[in-house]
């Protein structure tokens, strides 16, 4: 089975930078897009950026010239880092990863949440 863990969240003061890292693993073909998302107290989960395979990346509004996502094929990798911290980039952050994989006898695609990591930025 395909699972994702994601790591390299916790605590950090405003202006300071934090790296997120999304591993997955499993019998994995290939890996589509890769996104990371977050989930505030109280709030709906949001996107926060993507990146496809070709390296083309979209970002959100309230993130652009902060955040930078990329990926490492090789490595089944997703990462975010994350510059210039505001307490209200405070949320669970999840990546996502569209991908292939085999099961069953029978290539399957499908898309995988990782189970979130806590990023927290005080004031």
């Amino acid at each position: 089975q395909v699972q994702l863990v994601e790591s390299g969240g916790g605590l950090v003061q405003a202006g300071g930078s934090l790296r997120l890292s999304c591993a997955a693993s499993g019998s994995i073909v290939s890996i589509n897009v890769m996104g990371w998302y977050r989930q505030a107290p109280g709030k709906q989960r949001e996107l926060v950026a993507t990146i496809t395979s070709g390296d083309s990346t979209n970002y959100t509004d309230f993130v652009k010239g902060r955040f930078t996502i990329s990926r490492d094929n090789a490595k089944k990798m997703a990462f975010l880092q994350m510059n210039n911290l505001k307490p209200q980039d405070t949320a669970v952050y999840y990546c996502n990863m569209g991908l292939i994989y085999y099961s069953g006898s029978a290539y399957r695609h499908s898309d995988f949440w990782g189970q979130g990591t806590q990023v927290t930025v005080s004031s």
